[in-house]
């Protein structure tokens, strides 16, 4: 039992591909019938729920007479579009029998990655949150590509949390929770109860792919995890296969596992740098300034710097990596990627004899920088 949950008002819950569909063959009706009947218990009982749900693709593949998942990019939009209506429909459906209205709400990346649009998506499904309307939340398949795409609804889950700032996300799969090995080849493996998010030995733990209907393995779940706690909210990942699952873990009772979110969390405008899934370019650093930024909370100065990968403008969101290849912070770089090659290596008071002009001393200022 933990009370981590009960105290939680505003929960990111995100249902996969197999919990909403027939075995990938179009909607479950009775499944949505379900989760809309909790959330709607739950959002009477004074709790904010945003739902981000798979099955646009399923839906679209099951009413275009499709039986295998297409691999082209454009028939997967296609197929998405078509799904949506579905999807969108069946929920506006399941909740109006509650007396309560749906929303769709449909996220790319870049929407997060400007600023302005981060804010602005922000405000929306806050507002929609004290309208009492529940937000049906998906990436948005048809127009998205492997550039600028989430990847899977896990990462998708996390990022919506962390924008809302929301308490706990809830991750339901057809899993029952993480387990210390593959249960299917070690018998000997157990389920990980409690553990702490960002603990690189759970990704340790995390086995591989997921299932054919849908993108994410427990792999990608723990990791959301690791996302979402720094803006401190706690993940859940249980099976949606358990009787009143969502109630019964705002309830406060122990199923699947719970990662916790660490005490300190990052400040809002650090935590949209540290969301940022693709960034215009990389800085890779010596040790000395991976030390002084991962250690010391200093600045990132041209010196530190070893080369400058990508094409960037000043002000872009960069990546800074170790000479191992770790990502170790994204940053608001103070000069574009040429001038920043001219400037790695050199000292700060060579700026103005390199460039031939003045600039800021710090390739990245510390307040503009988050350490991953």
């Amino acid at each position: 039992m933990t009370t981590l949950l009960t105290t939680a008002k505003r929960i990111v819950v995100k249902v996969g591909s197999s919990l909403v569909t027939n075995q990938g063959a179009g909607l479950d009706l009775q499944a949505l019938r379900n989760w809309a009947r909790q959330i709607a218990a739950l959002n009477a009982s004074g709790h904010e729920i945003v739902l981000v749900s798979s099955g646009a693709i399923a839906e679209g593949m099951q009413r275009l007479g499709w039986t295998t998942r297409p691999t082209a990019i454009h028939e997967l939009q296609a197929a998405a579009a078509v799904g949506q209506m579905g999807l969108v429909q069946a929920y506006e459906s399941c909740f109006r029998q509650h007396d309560l209205h749906a929303a769709q709400v449909l996220l790319t990346h870049a929407d997060l990655t400007d600023r302005e649009r981060y804010l602005n998506a922000r405000a929306t499904l806050t507002t929609l949150l004290s309208l009492r309307v529940i937000p049906i939340i998906n990436e948005n398949d048809t127009v998205v590509t492997d550039e600028i795409k989430f990847g899977d609804n896990d990462t998708l889950g996390a990022l919506v949390t962390n924008l809302i700032d929301a308490d706990a996300l809830v991750i339901l799969t057809d899993q029952i929770g993480l387990f210390t090995a593959d249960p299917r080849k070690e018998p000997a493996a157990t389920l990980v109860s409690l553990g702490l998010a960002g603990d690189a030995s759970l990704e340790a733990m995390a086995g591989g792919a997921g299932s054919a209907i849908g993108r994410g393995g427990m792999l990608t779940k723990i990791l959301a995890a690791k996302r979402a706690a720094r803006s401190g909210a706690h993940t859940a990942i249980a099976s949606g296969h358990e009787r009143d699952v969502l109630l019964r873990l705002l309830q406060g009772e122990s199923i699947g596992t719970l990662l916790t979110a660490p005490a300190l969390t990052l400040a809002a405008r650090k935590q949209w740098l540290a969301d940022h899934l693709q960034v215009a370019g990389k800085l890779v650093l010596d040790d000395g300034a991976v030390k002084a930024l991962r250690d010391e909370g200093k600045s990132l100065l041209p010196i530190g710097v070893k080369s400058v990968f990508g094409e960037f403008e000043r002000g872009a969101v960069v990546a800074c990596i170790s000479l191992d290849g770790t990502v170790l912070a994204h940053g608001l770089v103070n000069y574009n990627a040429q001038e920043a090659t001219r400037l790695a290596g050199h000292a700060s008071a060579e700026i103005t004899t390199l460039l031939g002009y003045g600039g800021d001393s710090e390739m990245i200022h510390r307040d503009n920088l988050v350490v991953l």
